[in-house]
């Protein structure tokens, strides 16, 4: 790591309810040198005290209104008085704004997340909110709460394939589908997990993206797999 240059930069943010100039850390590039990805796509950094992870959501200091790039910039008049009523006005100052802990960061995602709720964002956002937990829960090994939001992430990933236009978003209604599989296999759900694996490799033609269909296959097969093992374990116990 360079001595000269810090992993982290601020970065010029404006509120976009309330309009106060704020600054909030991101990591540098350089920086963020990949050295796993799992099947749902949690990435494991080189550095992971400056995974990008960390720094997705900003918090403004001044109102409390949490958001990502993800978030639509218009706001309904229901929303903004929702917005107003159930943060700002509950609103301690704190600061999100400095490097961050795990710690940190899950309150950061929560913000966002109940923002985004109260602010009727997409599904689609939501979900990625909610992955996004679960993958901060992997890293801190709290099996517990990363099957919680395994299941709240599920959900709201079908819902935005049913719902949704999922056209100008950075996820394609194929890798949509993958994840909603691969979300049910690691949940243990393999009729589920099965059912979507499947879409994928008959959905094909939604997108073209080769490394995705591959993965719904290598995940159906290690349903399968997962299934013939606890089936003979099941059996020898018997014997």
């Amino acid at each position: 790591m360079s001595e000269s240059i810090h992993p982290l930069y601020d970065k010029q943010s404006q509120c976009p309810f309330c309009t106060h100039s704020f600054t909030t850390k991101k990591v540098r590039s350089r920086f963020t040198r990949p050295i796993k990805t799992d099947t749902d796509f949690y990435t494991l950094y080189e550095h992971e005290q400056y995974s990008p992870l960390l720094y997705v959501p900003m918090v403004c200091p001044n109102c409390g209104y949490s958001y990502t790039d993800q978030f639509s910039s218009l706001f309904s008049e229901p929303s903004r008085a929702e917005i107003s009523e159930k943060i700002v006005k509950r609103w301690t100052p704190q600061n999100y704004s400095e490097e961050r802990t795990e710690s940190n960061a899950l309150n950061a995602y929560k913000l966002a997340i109940y923002t985004a709720q109260l602010k009727k964002e997409k599904a689609i956002v939501i979900a990625g909110l909610y992955l996004r937990v679960v993958w901060l829960y992997r890293k801190r090994k709290d099996a517990f709460e990363e099957a919680r939001f395994m299941r709240l992430a599920e959900k709201m990933y079908k819902k935005a394939y049913e719902e949704d236009d999922l056209s100008f978003t950075e996820m394609n209604a194929l890798r949509v589908l993958y994840l909603i599989g691969e979300l049910n296999r690691r949940l243990g759900r393999n009729e589920e997990a099965i059912k979507y694996f499947s879409l994928v490799v008959e959905k094909k033609q939604l997108a073209f993206d080769p490394k995705i269909i591959n993965m719904a296959r290598d995940g159906w097969y290690q349903v399968r797999e997962d299934h013939k093992k606890t089936a003979n374990r099941l059996l020898n116990t018997g014997n």
